[in-house]
């Protein structure tokens, strides 16, 4: 896990640049690292941006203690599955780092609301858009069965054109990363899901 060091050390420093306590935080990957109008486009919420580079399911259940735990969160955010997945894991495989990510959750946030967003639909990552169905599926499925304020948060659909292929304006340059339109459609989403799970705690 020394690969992600400089990115952590980087997620470490956000709460320092913050004038006020963080109550949501955002968790994950490079889709959440990247995410540049993040702290503007959920300022109600009292954000901060925990996301680094490049970042497994795996690689985020490790890093959970040092990044997650120092925080009294009313709410989290999270994203990652993608890179499992791109680095050839299951589907089954990434499931299970996801029980562990949520077993962290349990012991260390009881009672928190927690957002799943789901595994994207890129353009470089079409070849296992299978897997990517199937993950999302999985973890959908435990959500819905096992919590009432856990959530699945479905970005999926709407990055697809009609016909049921990735929106290409929707992607950087790379096929994988977002670009601001990309951008634009997961705040859509995730504002009205924040703002109909999280009404009664704005400040």
């Amino acid at each position: 896990m020394i690969w992600y060091e400089e990115d952590v050390k980087g997620a470490e420093l956000q709460r320092g640049k913050l004038a006020y306590e963080p109550e949501t935080i955002f968790y994950g990957s490079s889709s959440i690292r990247l995410w540049n109008t993040l702290y503007e486009d959920f300022k109600e919420y009292r954000p901060i941006n925990l996301g680094f580079g490049g970042s497994t399911l795996a690689a985020c259940d490790w890093f959970f203690d040092r990044l997650l735990k120092p925080f009294n969160p009313k709410h989290i955010v999270f994203y990652a599955g993608d890179n499992d997945l791109g680095d050839g894991r299951s589907p089954e495989e990434v499931f299970i780092f996801f029980e562990q990510f949520v077993c962290s959750l349990q012991r260390d946030f009881p009672g928190v609301p927690f957002s799943f967003i789901s595994i994207k639909p890129s353009i470089a990552r079409w070849d296992i858009i299978d897997s990517i169905r199937t993950t999302n599926q999985l973890i959908k499925t435990y959500i819905k069965n096992n919590s009432s304020y856990y959530y699945y948060v479905n970005i999926f659909d709407s990055m697809l054109t009609p016909e049921g292929m990735p929106v290409q304006d929707l992607f950087d340059t790379d096929g994988l990363h977002l670009s601001v339109k990309g951008y634009d459609v997961w705040k859509s989403i995730l504002q009205k899901h924040l703002a109909t799970i999280l009404k009664d705690s704005i400040i």
